[in-house]
């Protein structure tokens, strides 16, 4: 007896990889005998039936009624997001270690600012640098009149001048998630300490992470992660934000206490050897309620779905109290000691960056001694916060946002005295 194979693509989609098994809901509408039919890649139904057109036609409308309502209970399902348990505690970094990585990365001599606003009404903030081409680039951050941040790129030959290019995400000025706010900050970047500081593609493109919102003003609440993409990591044009956004949000079923009002800058690495089971992992700070941020984890296979990672967040401070941040991580790795590089605020004189280390990513030791960077100069009297660190040609680069008497600006310290 001849068999024809058939094939109808939904338009709608169901989820990759999800079986549905259809013989029994043929086999009593029709009475025919099917073979098998289910869902396999992007939403394709197959099967095998006896060769009757009218049979044929009447079979594929089944079948798309039947998935209908089988997708209805998959896209239920998919709503049902889960948090993935840590992994246990194993080796902590001790005193001796902690106080080695101090002495390599810290930044005595305060450089200057480097980068600021246009006007005193416009700060700029959140710097993240990485090397192409043979030169070096700063995604940075700025807002004007005080509407929402936007995303900027600088250029430099030396780490210590930067001449602004432009504008490369932008608001969307829609009544999306994220229409006044799109704080960027480059993803995928060598995070190896004495490596090339260059980001990697992923599917033929590279990649930044975004905090996004829908109202004006500085940083207002709420704020959720978002992905963007380019062809071109140093282009000066807008960067494209995926369809899937936003990846995390404190609304979604899945988020954690310490993450339920607003979400902070992510930063994204690349781990080699999917230590935890995943390629892509991300961290960045969250709050509950103004005033106490967290950092935490979440993990991704593709830089698209991203899965919470912990039950709760991995660096914290001011606990007893439930007052004080802890936020803007940057992972590098230094030897075999994963480093995160981190500002402080609440539990400390002003703000500060400093730094915790871990051998699995997930477990952290808190450095306990000297800050890496303090208020001090006039130009960062009031915050000295929010790292990206990089060493170049036996140098240490600190940068970070000061705040003092010339406004939010970003500065950067050195390990060595480059006045002289």
């Amino acid at each position: 007896m001849r068999t024809r194979r058939i094939g109808v693509r939904l338009l709608a989609g169901v989820a990759i990889g999800k079986e549905i098994n259809m013989s029994a809901h043929f086999e009593h509408k029709t009475g025919w005998p099917v073979a098998a039919v289910f869902v396999t890649v992007r939403g394709m139904i197959t099967g095998w039936m006896k060769t009757d057109v009218a049979r044929f036609a009447f079979a594929v409308m089944m079948a798309m009624m039947v998935l209908s309502s089988a997708r209805g209970d998959v896209m239920k399902a998919e709503a049902v997001r889960e948090v993935i348990p840590a992994k246990p505690e194993g080796r902590l970094v001790d005193t001796t270690v902690m106080a080695q990585i101090y002495d390599a990365v810290k930044t005595p001599f305060k450089y200057g600012v480097v980068i600021q606003g246009g006007s005193t009404n416009e700060p700029v903030d959140c710097p993240t640098v990485f090397r192409s081409g043979g030169h070096w680039y700063m995604m940075y951050v700025a807002i004007s009149n005080k509407v929402g941040y936007q995303t900027f790129l600088a250029r430099s030959d030396d780490l210590l001048n930067w001449k602004k290019l432009g504008k490369i995400l932008s608001f969307t000025k829609t009544n999306a998630w994220d229409a006044w706010q799109a704080d960027g900050a480059i993803a995928l970047c060598d995070y190896h300490w004495d490596g090339t500081h260059e980001p990697e593609k992923f599917g033929g493109k590279y990649w930044l992470s975004y905090i996004g919102g829908a109202s004006q003003g500085y940083e207002t609440d709420p704020l959720s992660v978002g992905i963007a993409w380019s062809k071109n990591v140093t282009a000066i044009k807008e960067w494209n934000r995926i369809p899937e956004n936003p990846v995390l949000s404190g609304r979604q079923p899945d988020a954690r206490v310490f993450e339920k009002k607003t979400l902070y800058k992510t930063q994204i690495i690349h781990d080699e050897s999917e230590s935890l089971g995943w390629p892509f992992v991300a961290f960045y700070n969250g709050k509950l309620k103004n005033g106490f941020e967290r950092i935490g984890m979440a993990v991704s296979p593709d830089m698209v779905h991203w899965t919470r990672y912990g039950t709760n967040s991995v660096v914290a401070n001011g606990e007893e109290k439930q007052r004080g941040m802890s936020g803007d991580p940057q992972i590098v790795k230094i030897g075999d000691v994963w480093t995160m590089f981190y500002f402080g605020a609440g539990w400390g004189p002003k703000a500060f960056d400093t730094f915790a280390c871990s051998y699995d990513l997930v477990h952290w030791t808190k450095w306990a001694g000297d800050h890496l960077v303090d208020p001090g100069e006039p130009y960062d009297k009031t915050y000295a916060h929010k790292p990206w660190l990089v060493k170049w040609n036996g140098v240490v680069y600190h940068f970070y946002c000061a705040v003092g008497d010339e406004g939010r600006v970003i500065a950067v310290a050195t390990s060595r005295d480059l006045h002289h």
